[in-house]
């Protein structure tokens, strides 16, 4: 893989992208923050961040900000927009416009989601289908031909804490982790080739924080090239069923 120096962070004055903006800054990489609002954002992140403004609604927005980058690492969501469109519009919609506005390139990805993507029936996934439109925003990334990492967070900030990390597949588990362990997480996986091609759940614990970060990407069984889903995921989100909109996007970039 190409050295990566310039990192999109498409979240980045969130909670947990405030996390990912500083590991980033600690491995010796430059964020660009992606923001609506730049003001709060200089208020909210370290002196020296590049910061953009685009809207992940609106494509034409997104074209400068995506130039000139060698990674990009999606930590955005819909929280604090209460309208059930918002999942499609922005947890999907908003990986969807970065990719439609890369063109042709493919950075190398980290898309973080969330546990529980893959258990239809939950309440969390009842109004607007938050776990299906994280599910498909998986989709979108595998079928775009880029290098990537995706990471299905516990319950953020939410557990016993400690910086001690565990990774599982199957979506099966369910625990908390800090954001600032899953801040340093998504940063190393940028830098790490052995996180390529893989998508597990993390969490964190008790015990000695993890600092072999290979050994720990390598406890992950990677997908299948050319499978929509995760390896070992339940398969009840079959295409065919699919909205129209989601199998145009997925059309596209098979193409490209």
């Amino acid at each position: 893989m190409p050295p990566i120096e310039r990192v999109l962070v498409v979240g980045a004055t969130g909670r947990t992208g405030r996390h990912v903006v500083e590991a980033a800054v600690a491995r010796g990489l430059t964020p660009v923050a992606l923001v609506r609002d730049e003001a709060r954002a200089r208020r909210l992140l370290p002196s020296g961040t590049e910061i953009v403004t685009g809207d992940l609604t609106a494509p034409d927005t997104l074209t400068g900000a995506v130039r000139d980058i060698d990674a990009v690492v999606f930590v955005h969501g819909s929280d604090g927009d209460s309208r059930p469109e918002s999942f499609e519009e922005i947890d999907y919609g908003g990986v969807a416009n970065v990719l439609a506005a890369l063109g042709d390139r493919r950075p190398r990805i980290v898309l973080q989601t969330t546990i529980f993507v893959t258990r239809r029936d939950h309440s969390f996934n009842t109004g607007g289908h938050a776990l299906d439109w994280k599910r498909r925003s998986e989709r979108l990334v595998r079928r775009s031909g880029a290098p990537y990492t995706i990471i299905r967070p516990g319950w953020l900030d939410a557990g016993e804490g400690g910086k001690h990390l565990r990774i599982e597949q199957g979506d099966t588990g369910e625990g908390g982790i800090g954001r600032d362990a899953l801040g340093a997480l998504l940063a190393e996986a940028l830098l790490d080739d052995t996180a390529l091609g893989r998508t597990f759940e993390v969490f964190s614990g008790p015990g000695p924080a993890t600092t072999d970060f290979t050994a720990l990407f390598s406890e992950a069984q990677p997908d299948t090239p050319g499978v929509l889903d995760a390896v070992q995921d339940t398969d009840n989100l079959p295409l065919d069923a699919e909205p129209a909109d989601v199998r145009d996007d997925l059309a596209h970039l098979r193409t490209h």
